[in-house]
């Protein structure tokens, strides 16, 4: 294919050219966000890695009902109503590793931004959240503890 067979077809399909330009922009776009974020994202495997030898504080910013139904051991919960980064659990945290964790994933990647904005340094969550974990086939400990 040379330059102006591609010229050609772009004349001849502007709308698809148009599509094309845009899906490049936005995929371009979020890739570069994604690595200027400032917080990365863990699978489940990464999770127990870091928890194992880091002593990372697992937060988990699911409503109380769905936390006693099923959550990472070790995690504290804290629903996203009471979520600050001065709070009393997390202040204590600010130079150690962060995982946020909520059911699907969406809820603590927002948090997580917010805690890299207040100062933490080593800032993570839970890619899919504890549906993830659970797929994984990772236990899910049931109750408040």
């Amino acid at each position: 294919m040379n330059y102006e067979t591609l010229m050609a077809f772009f004349g001849r399909h502007p709308m698809l050219s148009l599509a094309l330009a845009g899906l490049t922009v936005a995929i371009v776009y979020t890739e570069i966000a994604r690595l200027f974020r400032g917080y990365k994202a863990l699978k489940p495997a990464g999770l127990t890695t870091l928890v194992n030898t880091e002593k990372a504080l697992v937060v988990d910013l699911s409503a109380s009902g769905d936390f006693e139904k099923g959550h990472i051991p070790g995690s504290r919960n804290l629903i996203p109503s009471q979520f600050d980064p001065q709070g009393k659990l997390l202040a204590a945290a600010k130079q150690s590793p962060v995982v946020l964790v909520c059911r699907n994933g969406m809820a603590s990647a927002a948090a997580a931004k917010k805690l890299k904005k207040a100062g933490f340094e080593q800032v993570y969550w839970l890619d899919g959240g504890t549906a993830a974990w659970d797929a994984a086939g990772l236990p899910l400990v049931k109750g408040r503890g």
